[in-house]
């Protein structure tokens, strides 16, 4: 694995201001949002906002993702997307979510997600998971996906391809009558074929006019989720593997996970909605 020595804080730039014309999800300027009451089956109009609001974030997402090479500060992936969510109309669903300063999540090498942009400079054979969800028309749209940063070992290489490839495999997975751990149940199968470890205490979630539902989605295979999987519900799927434990700890800042171990770690996301056949990816450039 690279030689790499580890993350520490950096400095947080000024807060970034939303245009006022863009509507604002309900819980920005309190401690934490409203408990979702609604269903997590959707009906039509809330999913074709949910696609928008999802190619929003996706293309936010890769936009700042061009940007990824030694010598960028992750506030300035930070800006880049939030520029790019402003300009389409969105706001950036992380702004304000229970205090979180910033506009994406940016998470390099041992830390696991909720990584904060600030001064940190990327180097090269990082590698960062940018995880980007925009608000718009009452809904969100949340993914991320980890990049490699110049010349990356190639350890590091194989566990981004294979967190890619343990999503691909659990969205094929996701078809109505389903309980949801059998989305859990392919990720760990997949992982433990190389001896990484699978992150248990951060999942995906429910999404739709909230940020985070209450729905439950784990990536290793518990038997305590049995919810069934009905066409229409809409929730992320967003497995982290690490190289080593999946214990962590987390920095004073009450955000910053990073693997307990130190050893890197990777993650990708999608937003989906469960069709009659199987699974629709809401979040595509």
């Amino acid at each position: 694995m690279s030689g790499q020595s580890l993350l520490v804080p950096g400095e947080l730039s000024p807060h970034r201001s939303v245009p006022g014309s863009i509507r604002r999800p309900e819980y920005v300027g309190k401690p934490a949002p409203t408990p979702y009451s609604g269903p997590e089956v959707q009906d039509s109009d809330t999913i074709e906002r949910m696609r928008i609001a999802g190619r929003i974030a996706a293309q936010a997402m890769e936009e700042a993702a061009k940007h990824i090479a030694p010598g960028v500060t992750t506030d300035e992936l930070d800006r880049v997307a939030h520029a790019y969510m402003c300009d389409h109309g969105a706001y950036p669903s992380t702004l304000g979510y229970r205090g979180f300063p910033k506009s994406l999540c940016a998470s390099i090498n041992e830390v696991i997600c909720h990584g904060i942009p600030d001064s940190t400079v990327l180097r090269d054979g990082d590698i960062v998971n940018l995880d980007v969800t925009a608000y718009i028309n009452g809904v969100h749209g949340d993914n991320n996906a980890t990049y490699l940063c110049g010349d990356v070992d190639e350890e590091s290489r194989l566990l981004v391809e294979r967190t890619r490839e343990s999503l691909n495999r659990a969205i094929k997975a996701v078809k109505p009558g389903r309980q949801i751990n059998i989305i859990g149940r392919v990720i760990e199968s997949y992982a433990k074929r190389f001896g990484y470890g699978v992150v248990r205490d951060f999942t995906g979630h429910g999404i739709n006019s909230s940020f985070h539902s209450g729905l439950i989605v784990p990536h290793y295979d518990s038997p305590h989720h049995t919810t069934e999987i009905k066409t229409g519900m809409t929730f992320t799927i967003e497995p982290m593997l690490t190289l080593g434990t999946h214990d962590y700890d987390m920095w004073d800042d009450g955000w910053t996970v990073v693997t307990k171990d130190r050893k890197r770690t990777a993650q990708f996301e999608h937003t989906l909605v469960v069709t009659e056949t199987g699974a629709e990816i809401l979040t595509l450039p």
